[in-house]
């Protein structure tokens, strides 16, 4: 099979046929082989019941339900997990991404040995306050941070090699930072296209300004798994030296000042300098703790899904199902 195409989608029950008859045309046109993976995260209008009839009058078409609303990123892991495409593209299923950029996209990744190419909307049909800049004041960031240079690290529309979505795992609300999570596992030869951007035509956006701290925060979360995710003793433990061996020295001071330089002078628990070494030698045994239980864990982790299944049509119909 040529193609996957991910969309991930949330009450978009409006835009879900013409998308759909948007992609069989640029598949057709192209004589692509391809299955159009609709992954519901939890939908409450009739979004799934406009899937299942899409899924029954095109054998391409597969869908996934959840039981309800577990975020982007689970959607997408969802759908990473049940590609058999050679590419994998995501889209959102507002219509703002436009299929007709899908055989360069897929071009790129086959034809110029691209791992993963991420889509630019260098032109946006958004508001500038809201939208905008926020936005590139995000990817900033981001590139700044992790090293990657793309101009729109949140753009839907990417594409991706197979083995890429196989061997990263999708979670929390990391789907702003796949690139990062690419790179960090290896796959360095990522690409960037300007897309086309559209308005959006039905229904209104699903993300508001809390996004952006999220992705904020997301983004010094990944920075520092990125850096010490394999090796938390490495921080942890270095800072709990540093902070054990200050607050003994400044014992080793009190104690050296008490026996043989002042010895009439004040208790050394009268002392301000007593209380400041107890603390840096606490505060230096949790944080060496803290690295050790890390590294524990590392060892014992083991990969769960973080949804629930509800339903599936088409060929992505299998028994079993993905606990929280």
């Amino acid at each position: 099979m040529n193609l996957s195409i991910v969309i991930p989608l949330l009450n978009e029950e409006e835009s879900l046929q013409e998308l759909h008859d948007w992609i069989v045309s640029v598949m057709r046109s192209n004589s692509f082989s391809y299955e159009i993976l609709f992954v519901d995260d939890g939908s409450t209008d009739d979004s799934w019941q406009i899937i299942c009839r899409l899924s029954r009058e095109n054998s391409n078409v597969k869908g996934i339900r959840f039981l309800r609303n577990f975020g982007k990123s689970q959607a997408l892991h969802a759908g990473f997990k049940a590609a058999e495409g050679e590419v994998i593209i995501t889209m959102d299923a507002d219509l703002q991404d436009n299929p007709e950029e899908i055989p360069e996209l897929y071009r790129l990744i086959t034809e110029e040995g691209y791992d993963l190419v991420s889509g630019w909307k260098k032109k946006r049909y958004d508001s500038f306050l809201s939208k905008n800049m926020p936005s590139k004041l995000f990817n900033w960031a981001a590139r700044k941070t992790s090293g990657v240079k793309l101009h729109d690290f949140n753009c839907g529309l990417k594409a991706f090699d197979q083995k890429v979505v196989k061997n990263i795992e999708v979670s929390g609300e990391m789907h702003r930072y796949i690139p990062v999570l690419a790179k960090n596992a290896g796959f360095s030869n990522i690409g960037e296209k300007v897309v086309l951007h559209q308005a959006r035509k039905y229904g209104k956006t699903k993300f508001g300004m809390e996004r952006f701290i999220n992705g904020f925060l997301d983004l010094i979360t990944i920075w520092f798994v990125s850096k010490f995710g394999k090796r938390p003793m490495h921080l942890f433990g270095a800072l709990g030296v540093l902070m054990f061996i200050i607050g003994f020295g400044f014992a080793g001071y009190l104690g050296i000042d008490k026996l043989f330089i002042n010895p009439t002078g004040r208790l050394i628990t009268d002392r301000p300098q007593f209380f400041l070494s107890l603390t840096a030698m606490i505060i230096g045994t949790q944080l060496f703790l803290a690295g050790f239980l890390g590294e524990i864990l590392i060892r014992s982790r083991k990969n769960e899904a973080r949804y629930t299944v509800s339903e599936e049509t088409g060929h992505a119909q299998k028994e079993e199902q993905y606990s929280s």
